[in-house]
């Protein structure tokens, strides 16, 4: 039963239509088609999103099908990653399914349009085939072999399928319409010789179907009605058409082809070409590197499968390509972190701050919330001591009544501790200081009720005890590329506007209670931003990758 009170996207009316025409609701099956060329990007979020969420909406199944059609590109290691991710992001396909399942069933149908004089082998070269395919506005020539007798098509198809042909030297073409305004119709090719390995098949089969062939003919065999696919594959609906009308049995679904625009992400690139490119040349550590738009790099830079989800369902669904800026999905990250992820403190650049007036052994174990937005989140205790670690940034020796942070004779309030006003500093030979020395309010205590602890100040800053302080690796991730969209720049390469600075590793000195976390825990660093357990961590060693920082700091950057 779909939801009356949400709003329908175009997609959805498409289907009411078709419900009110040619389907009844119990028809209904949609499916999610990936290649297993590579991992799953943002890109494939927002597919992955729309065919799963019309399950969920008109209660109606979902398949999972691999397009495994090329041997010579796909792996098992693929097909485990990207059942992995749709699995992570929360959804359930009704079967998984492969086109190698179907490709004796694809063969068969081939071998009837042979007899039918649908389709026949060409001995060409791939180089005179596309050119004789002639232009948009010129019309294509037929092939010399257009003309090849029934017999001699599968005699010659029998060959390839046998691997008694080499690579290249046959294809098989549909025959269709040389003069067609639409050139995907010029007798476009179904079969190609390849002698390799497949991850399921292995080498029974050395022929193997090309996409435009496969894909609408497997939609019919899983009964799918509706297959939605992006916007440049609009011209491929008419081959679509053809041919399923070979095929299909009027008592049967006719599935049809509906498309919608690809929503493209800035300072990033989706294509899976371009991904494999930036980790086969080191650009960055593999497929699931958090600088990646893959959503196993977004999973690893500490991104949640709701995130996404809410990403994907506020760009929604259109008829026209934009290019959406990457501060909208972090966004979507940061409301979701916010009311879900743990506060800590974490002291990334450094200097010593030292209490004057407070006892030299004494530790105290005070009480922080752990999230301020979840009632059930609770409380834990840091440590406070003499001798502790605040950031660099957070000290000037002198300061503009701007200056809301520490500086000398000014009062500040150590988050969940107490009110300290800057004394004096110590320097190195070079200028730098080594040391701040402060007093403090006994009496301000946070959370004391005393008259003192009400008492305001302008600045609260974050701060970790010396003695107690876990050293830990932080890695800073920024954008993977300055430009927003690097692969769409004339006469350059996208690889020339890698981010120099998109990573960055420091040790960082971390409150103890975070000594146990796991892969994938997420915290907020009190005014530092998101981070995440990176799958690096060793029982020796804390890793977090920083998931984004607090507020969008490139928006003031482009302002």
């Amino acid at each position: 039963m779909t939801n009356d009170a949400a709003p329908l996207n175009f997609i959805e009316h498409i289907i009411e239509e078709d419900l009110k025409n040619d389907y009844k609701k119990d028809q209904l099956c949609f499916r999610f088609p990936p290649e297993p060329n590579g991992y799953l990007h943002i890109g494939h979020a927002s597919s992955i999103c729309l065919n799963f969420g019309l399950g969920e909406r008109y209660n109606a199944p979902v398949n999972l099908r691999f397009d495994d059609t090329n041997p010579a590109k796909e792996e098992q290691e693929f097909v485990d990653a990207i059942k992995r991710d749709i699995s992570w992001l929360g959804y359930k396909w009704s079967e998984e399914r492969y086109a190698s399942d179907y490709f004796q069933q694809l063969y068969d149908w081939a071998v009837q349009m042979i007899k039918d004089g649908k389709a026949y082998v060409d001995s060409q070269t791939s180089e005179a085939i596309a050119e004789q395919k002639g232009t948009p506005n010129t019309p294509g020539k037929s092939s010399p072999f257009r003309a090849r007798s029934v017999e001699e098509n599968l005699d010659l198809l029998e060959k390839m399928k046998n691997g008694e042909t080499k690579e290249g030297e046959h294809v098989l073409r549909a025959k269709i319409n040389m003069e067609s305004p639409n050139m995907l119709m010029r007798d476009p090719v179904m079969y190609r010789t390849l002698n390799k390995h497949h991850h399921r098949t292995g080498t029974d089969w050395k022929i193997f179907p090309m996409y435009d062939w496969t894909h609408g003919e497997s939609d019919y065999i899983e009964q799918v009605s509706h297959s939605f696919c992006t916007l440049e594959f609009l011209p491929h609906r008419e081959l679509y058409d053809w041919f399923l009308d070979q095929v299909v049995d009027k008592d049967k679904l006719r599935p049809k082809q509906r498309e919608f625009a690809r929503r493209n992400l800035s300072h990033t690139v989706v294509s899976k070409r371009k991904l494999a490119q930036l980790v086969a040349a080191g650009v960055v550590t593999g497929w699931d590197d958090p600088r990646m738009s893959t959503i196993s790099g977004l999973r690893r830079r500490g991104y949640t499968p709701e995130s996404i989800k809410n990403f994907a369902e506020s760009i929604g669904v259109g008829k026209r390509e934009n290019l959406i800026d990457i501060s909208h999905l972090e966004f979507n990250v940061r409301e979701d972190l916010n009311k879900k992820a743990p506060r800590i403190m974490v002291v990334l650049d450094p200097v010593k701050l030292i209490i004057s007036n407070y006892p030299d052994e004494k530790t105290e174990w005070l009480d922080a919330e752990n999230n301020q937005e979840d009632e059930s989140a609770g409380n834990r205790e840091v440590p406070f001591s003499k001798e502790l670690l605040i950031e660099r940034d957070d000290f000037k020796e002198e300061a503009n009544r701007k200056f809301f942070r520490l500086t000398i004779g000014k009062e500040v309030r150590l988050k969940n501790a107490y009110i300290i006003k800057g004394e004096s500093v110590v320097k190195d030979a070079e200028g730098n200081i080594t040391e701040i020395h402060c007093t403090y309010d006994p009496d301000s205590k946070s959370g004391s009720g005393s008259e003192a602890s009400l008492r305001k100040v302008k600045g609260t800053l974050h701060w970790v005890s010396a003695s107690h302080a876990l050293l830990v690796e932080v890695r800073l991730y920024d954008r993977l590329f300055t430009e927003a969209s690097p692969d769409t720049i004339k006469d350059k390469d996208f690889m020339e506007f890698v981010n120099p600075d998109s990573l960055e590793i420091i040790t960082g000195f971390a409150e103890p209670s975070v000594k146990d976390s796991k892969p994938e825990d997420k915290f907020q660093f009190q005014r530092l931003g998101y981070f995440v357990v990176d799958p690096d961590t060793t029982s020796e060693k804390l890793v977090f990758n920083r998931t984004v920082p607090l507020r969008d700091s490139w928006g003031k950057l482009s302002d």
